[in-house]
């Protein structure tokens, strides 16, 4: 029996040799297979793990597809940003008041891309305050602002799409006289702004640059949360609580890096109500310029353009009348992302 074995492995190790020296090799299921030359037998090996090693060099090693898991369709992304100055004055010759100013803005982002289904929710806080030691406390930024939008592709690189949009702010805010006395002209929900439509999404290249979007279909409602001379203020009855609107609304963004660290993002809207005045478009113009030095610290340029004609300001003339409303805020931020974040 033992040379019976003997004899078997020997005429095993003989056949291996055979196959994988030669130049061409009839396989297993007899296709024609070219093989390189043996590569020398590797040292340590005993008789059996020699033939085994030789016996494996005639067929090839598959290659394994291992998949990169599953499919990731949210992108999800927060930006924080902090804007901090203080000035100290004493016994000053030339003059001037003493404060201090912060800023604090939040915009948070999750989106769904599957197919031919997309949706797009943002939410951008912001609060700040400037505060001057002889005039005492002044808001600089109060926003609150949500947007949500879903499309489905109708075809190549057109959406029917379905948006909302919010718009108020967080605490109060004044006018101020000559003599420094306060009048409240907002609050929270005074005014609030909601709007929900119904159009189309046009998004050349990725989208990730530029999209419009035309939404025939548009309600708008104005929301007045205070007394009647804060309603009337912004357009509502001074009875009435809700001022509802059915219009139209076009919408476009920008979105690009220019160099490495220089970005810019603008938004641009337009509403006409059917029900009103058509002419009197409502307009919105938000743009956003940031240089970025670092990680974590970057200079930003924010400007806000607001045009509605039911919306009556205090000139310095003491009247009340419809004005371009334009606010500018610059600044050395300190800024911190999670997550996958894009402006």
């Amino acid at each position: 029996m033992r040379s019976f074995k003997t004899i078997l492995l020997a005429l095993s190790f003989l056949l291996s040799s055979t196959l994988a020296y030669s130049q061409v090799k009839i396989g297993f299921w007899g296709d024609t297979i070219r093989q390189k030359k043996v590569v020398p037998a590797t040292s340590g090996l005993n008789k059996e793990q020699e033939v085994a090693r030789l016996i494996g060099l005639n067929y090839p090693v598959p290659d394994v597809d291992y998949g990169q898991g599953k499919p990731k369709f949210w992108t999800i992304g927060l930006l924080d940003e902090f804007i901090f100055s203080q000035v100290h004055l004493e016994n000053w010759a030339a003059g001037g008041s003493g404060s201090v100013a912060l800023s604090v803005y939040t915009n948070a982002m999750a989106n769904y891309q599957k197919g031919k289904i997309y949706w797009e929710n943002r939410a951008q806080l912001g609060y700040g305050f400037v505060r001057q030691f002889d005039v005492g406390y002044r808001k600089s930024e109060d926003k609150i602002i949500l947007d949500s939008k879903w499309g489905y592709q109708a075809f190549r690189k057109v959406y029917v799409s379905a948006f909302m949009n919010f718009r108020s702010q967080f605490s109060p805010g004044f006018d101020y006289n000559s003599k420094n006395e306060a009048t409240m002209k907002s609050k929270f929900f005074a005014p609030a702004y909601l709007n929900i439509g119904l159009g189309l999404d046009w998004k050349p290249g990725n989208g990730k640059v530029f999209s419009l979007n035309f939404s025939p279909l548009t309600g708008r409602i104005v929301m007045v949360n205070a007394d009647s001379a804060i309603r009337v203020r912004y357009g509502n009855d001074y009875d009435k609580f809700v001022r509802w609107e059915l219009g139209a609304q076009f919408k476009a963004t920008f979105s690009k890096s220019f160099t490495k660290n220089f970005k810019v993002a603008t938004q641009f809207s337009a509403f006409s109500d059917y029900m009103g005045t058509p002419s009197n478009i409502v307009i919105y113009w938000d743009v956003q310029a940031d240089y970025q030095f670092n990680k974590y610290f970057k200079a930003s340029l924010r400007t806000n353009l607001i045009y509605d004609d039911k919306i009556k300001i205090t000139s310095k003339s003491g009247k009340e009348r419809t004005m371009v409303q334009f606010k500018e805020l610059f600044g050395i931020n300190f800024s911190y992302t999670i997550g996958t974040f894009k402006k």
